[in-house]
């Protein structure tokens, strides 16, 4: 997307010209100017984008602004494995999420066909729920299922990405939210709601939180783009929000109901206030003024 660029120009000129006194007082104004009209703008305009270039001269350790008290506020050098900004709040609120969401889930596999799931039915409805749970993971333990290939092998990967990024999204480390991704998988699902149906199976214990922390951890750059970028991809905000949808699926779902600080600092993103003291020229003559540059 090609930026639009509105530039306001403050001059000042006269028969004679600016003394070097009077050049240095107008500069001085000129900056308090900027300052009063920056702040007057609000969080909105003072917010810069994560995804600026990297500078020595300049290392940024924390949000430009707390309105905006995401990762994403973060700069790249800033956002390794270990780096740690939590929003414990909103994590444990997709931990909700996601509990209700197995339930659901529960539910939906009860209606697939037989051949989805190595689940006998009848058998199951002969054993109480409790002696179930206890048959399974206590006395039978873990086991290597045959559920079909896809469920193993992508969907399950794939939840876990998503139970990854449940996480990484909200200032968790790589290692923090590969230890929530496990918590949610292991001991939520396969050691908590499906052992009341099956016993809990060795593929699922390790292909879904360790696979799906590295699709995850890439999800995580994709979405620092969508952020950087006002949520659009090749210049289409359509692709971009189903792409954020994809690769962060339960913070832009509980985003839609809470709020969402990646989109509010995206939009802030997409409007910069710039300005730049000095010589213009203007008509074949130079003069000094300010010039303000608005791009959105």
């Amino acid at each position: 997307m090609q930026a639009n660029r509105t530039v306001l120009k403050i001059v000042i000129k006269g028969k004679h010209a600016l003394s070097r006194v009077q050049t240095l007082l107008f500069m001085k104004f000129s900056r308090i100017l900027f300052i009063i009209l920056t702040l007057a703008a609000g969080p909105k305009l003072r917010a810069q984008s994560p995804a600026m270039p990297d500078t020595i001269l300049n290392p940024v350790v924390s949000p430009v602004s707390a309105a905006y008290n995401t990762i994403y506020a973060y700069p790249e050098q800033n956002t390794a494995l270990g780096f740690s900004c939590p929003e414990w709040k909103r994590v444990w609120v997709n931990a909700g999420v996601l509990t209700g969401a197995y339930v659901a889930a529960l539910a939906v596999l009860e209606m697939l066909p037989e051949d989805a799931t190595t689940w006998n039915r009848a058998a199951l409805q002969r054993v109480p729920l409790g002696r179930r749970w206890v048959n399974h993971v206590i006395k039978e333990g873990p086991e290597w299922d045959h559920d079909n290939p896809i469920f193993n092998f992508i969907l399950h990967p794939y939840s876990g990405a998503a139970y990854f990024m449940a996480a990484r999204s909200n200032g968790l480390t790589f290692w923090g939210s590969l230890l929530f991704s496990t918590g949610i998988s292991t001991i939520c699902w396969e050691f908590g709601i499906e052992a009341f149906m099956e016993r809990p199976s060795w593929q699922d214990i390790f292909i879904t939180p360790l696979v799906g922390a590295v699709i995850g951890e890439g999800f995580f750059r994709v979405k620092r783009y969508l952020v950087a970028n006002d949520y659009r991809l090749w210049g289409s905000p359509v692709i971009g929000n189903i792409v954020a949808f994809l690769v962060d699926p339960v913070n832009e779902v509980v985003g839609l109901i809470g709020g969402n600080p990646a989109r509010k600092l995206a939009r802030a993103n997409s409007l910069r206030l710039q300005s730049m003291p000095g010589p213009i020229s203007l008509n074949g003559q130079t003069a000094y003024g300010l010039n303000l540059t608005l791009t959105f």
